[in-house]
């Protein structure tokens, strides 16, 4: 109680100074905004500086959540309400059954199936029952506090204010939250990459009736779609640690380049958030958490990048003869519990479909779903995902914030065993790095599945790390390692880690090439693959990194500029091959794909005289990037190149482009053919048709797409009407470059690419669009001497009652 009542008291101090600081004179002695906050009520003191970047100064865990959500309600209030009208399992209700949702919380494909889902979570209580579990297992006070705090601050924000964004004003379904609603949308994070991702198989799911036709899956087109899933998920990242001694001054430096949607519910948000000696961290939070899931302390940073590991195991069921209900398990039968789920449907009546569960999980099923997944007479499969009874990614990422180094962070990752789909890299002011594929993974061994593969997980788990399990002995299950916190799950022994090396890199490959010098081999396939050709962002990254590290004396400006290098590694590897293959063409002709036969002529010495960058400048990039999506498209990367993959020389292999497939010549023909049609220059310069409108104005944006390796990934929308590439679906997101210089204060550069607010009538909806449409980037405030001396200081002090 001294303590909390300490801090209040500090905060009131620090609250006085800011307003002192930030009003004139005549106006110092008045509060800042509002009224002043109540004696025992929740309540928190908002610090705004540039770009509209909140920094919440509060007493406690709750005060803190409170200033979180009413500063994000504060920007991004329509966005939050569809996420929690999503998990509420409402979108039918309100926005119709057969609409899209914006795939940020699950793949349901429309809000029927959407809703079913998250119907089904609140009905069976699960989220009430994991919030009950004593942490680490369960959530611990402070997040309990948090979230409490959060539902608070946006409900007070939505009491006190009139919405301007026309996306949701004056609708119906934006309405008060509970600290359920914001303990769901933590659950829907974390079962994303399991449940959430078979949203449409869990609810599709039905038994068969009359005569079913037997037939097995196409192991095939099951690999396709795991490779898929994690292809086409709008997430990736890059993110790069360097250690003591590539530095200019013996401590870490972090470059965090998280990929994520530029829209949506799955967009970050950017803080600052400080409990008086007890908390203080910055950088980015997904909507609707009130925890920083990517940033830095005073002392450490880290970023994370989606992960290789699959995290989700099928198994096969064994049915009854005589009912497809009851599946066998060691000879004795057992029959699946029924989940009978409503859902409110505007105009129209209620919709009520039963989900079908078992001791592996639920059953998925869906006979049109790419692949088909059967329930036969005989046979059906059920999906383990050990993230959903995973309730700890909030503490997780709190111990990140209260860390001082790479240990502390590490040591939450031990203790919490919290994140679904990511791995960790960070560094600290001492110099350490660290990076760890520290993920909630089904315990599938390498001698499990020898043991109780299926024949089709005999095919699915060597290539794509998909465990398919015969579910009809008991023996067939994930066990337990002693360390770790929830049964079925690997421990921390068991995840890659690699400490202190000169660099650590992860560009969404496994964790077999996090330095390129020292190779982590030695853990299980579902963890990712070993000696297997690397993407062409990961091959581009380590030669960009370990360049740095070699040159050595390193600062967060040569962070800077890796971000913004827009270096083309396809570009480097293909470019002048193709230029010579096209001026090799008779008459500089081809035929494209149409059969049409097109003058390539001039696309020769624009592609020989091309940078090799994505910047908004260059000439030719847009061509080349027209033309190797073409060529990506139908010719598989084996045939593309003419020197194969070797496991030996694995940042370097394959390369020299086979301009020898019929497909080179199509692929070219039908880039320039799309570029004329369009009424674009072949050189043109990249900027003038890769952009976005914000306030009616382009705003050129640099990078470039996945199959091109660029770091600064861009994934942009193909607009020919519009004038080009006239959106971003998602891509570079919030960039962080941070070091310490040997002061109290660290050294960071911070960049929310599609800015703070997706309000167009707030100020910050393009701030941020604009700098880094420019290559700019914002100096971060992190001690009080920086909050203070911010020329767009505003305090704004909120209050429950």
């Amino acid at each position: 109680m001294r303590t909390t009542r300490a801090r209040r008291l500090l905060v009131a101090a620090v609250a006085l100074l800011t307003a002192s600081a930030a009003l004139p004179a005549a106006a110092a002695d008045r509060p800042a905004r509002q009224d002043r906050p109540s004696h025992g009520s929740l309540s928190a003191v908002i610090r705004y500086t540039e770009y509209g970047i909140p920094h919440v100064l509060a007493g406690d865990y709750a005060d803190l959540g409170f200033g979180t959500g009413w500063a994000q309600a504060a920007d991004q209030v329509c966005t939050l309400a569809d996420g929690f009208t999503t998990v509420r399992g409402d979108r039918s209700r309100f926005f119709g059954s057969t609409a899209a949702t914006d795939l940020s919380l699950s793949s349901a494909g429309d809000n029927l199936s959407s809703d079913l889902y998250f119907r089904g979570v609140r009905q069976s209580g699960t989220v009430e029952g994991l919030l009950t579990e004593p942490a680490p297992l369960g959530p611990s006070r402070q997040v309990k506090d948090l979230m409490r705090g959060f539902a608070a601050g946006y409900n007070t924000w939505l009491a006190r204010h009139r919405i301007t964004d026309p996306a949701c004003a004056g609708a119906a379904w934006v309405r008060p939250v509970t600290t359920l609603d914001v303990a769901t949308r933590y659950y829907a994070l974390s079962v994303l990459g399991g449940q959430g991702g078979a949203v449409d198989e869990i609810t599709a799911a039905a038994p068969p009736t009359g005569a079913v036709p037997e037939r097995g899956v196409d192991a095939r087109a099951l690999i396709k779609a795991v490779q898929d899933r994690s292809a086409t998920s709008g997430m990736g990242s890059n993110a790069v640690a360097f250690g003591g001694a590539t530095t200019a001054n013996g401590r870490g430096l972090l470059l965090g380049n998280p990929h994520y949607p530029w829209q949506g519910g799955r967009r970050f948000w950017q803080s600052q958030q400080t409990i008086p000696g007890e908390l203080n961290v910055a950088g980015a939070s997904l909507l609707g958490t009130p925890t920083v899931a990517i940033g830095y302390t005073s002392q450490v940073a880290w970023s994370h990048t989606v992960a290789t590991g699959v995290p989700f195991s099928l198994t096969r069921l064994a049915l009854d003869a005589s009912d497809p209900t009851v599946y066998l398990v060691d000879g004795r039968p057992e029959r699946m519990t029924r989940r009978t789920v409503t859902v409110a449907v505007r105009g129209g009546a209620p919709v009520t479909r039963t989900q079908w569960w078992t001791r592996y999980g639920p059953v998925v099923a869906d006979p049109d779903g790419e692949p088909p997944l059967p329930w036969t007479a005989t046979t059906a499969y059920a999906f383990n995902d050990p993230n959903a009874a995973n309730f700890r990614f909030a503490d997780t990422s709190l111990g990140f914030a209260r860390a001082r180094s790479t240990a502390d962070v590490r040591a939450s990752l031990d203790r919490h065993q919290g994140l679904p789909w990511v791995n960790t890299v960070a560094a600290d002011s001492a110099g350490h790095t660290l990076f760890t594929q520290s993920q909630v993974l089904p315990r599938i061994t390498d001698d499990l599945v020898a043991r109780c593969s299926t024949d089709l997980g005999k095919v699915t788990y060597p290539q794509a790390g998909l465990a398919v399990l015969d579910g009809s002995r008991g023996a067939c299950v994930p066990g337990r390692d002693a360390d770790a916190v929830q049964a079925g799950i690997f421990g921390p022994a068991r995840m890659p880690v690699l400490q202190d090396a000169p660099y650590v890199e992860n560009s969404n490959d496994s964790a077999w090439l996090t330095n390129a010098d020292r190779p982590l081999t030695g853990y299980e396939r579902i963890f990712g693959s070993v000696g297997t050709q690397r993407g062409l962002r990961t091959r581009g990254a380590i030669e960009d990194v370990a360049a740095m590290a070699e040159r050595g004396g390193l600062t967060v400006q040569d962070l800077q500029q890796q971000e913004f290098a827009n270096r083309v590694p396809a570009g480097d590897l293909a470019a002048a091959d193709a230029a010579r293959g096209c001026a090799a063409l008779p008459g500089g002709r081809a035929r494209g794909g149409d059969g049409t036969v097109v003058d390539v002529s001039a696309a020769c010495p624009v592609l020989a005289a091309w940078d090799r960058t994505m910047n908004a400048g260059s000439r030719g990039a847009l061509l080349f990037d027209r033309f190797w999506r073409k060529l990506a498209a139908t010719v598989p990367t084996a045939p593309r190149w003419r020197v194969p993959f070797s496991a030996a020389d694995p940042v370097h292999t394959p390369n020299t482009l086979n301009t020898a497939t019929p497909e080179f010549a199509k692929a070219l023909a039908d880039a320039v053919a799309e570029l004329r049609t369009a009424g674009i220059p072949l050189d043109s310069r990249l900027g003038e048709h890769q952009f976005v409108v914000r306030d009616g104005q382009r705003l050129p944006v640099p990078g470039g797409t996945e199959a091109l390796g660029i770091w600064n990934k861009i994934e942009p929308v193909w607009d020919a009407a519009r004038g080009g590439y006239a959106d971003v679906a998602f891509g570079s997101s919030h960039i962080q470059a941070v070091g310490w210089d040997g002061g109290h204060c660290p050294v960071a550069r911070t960049l929310l690419t599609y800015s703070q607010s997706s309000n167009p009538h707030s100020p910050h909806h393009s701030d941020q669009t604009r700098l880094f449409s420019a290559g700019s980037w914002v100096t971060a405030r992190f001690c009080e001497k920086d909050i203070l001396s911010s020329p767009a200081l505003k305090s704004v002090r909120v209050h429950a009652s």
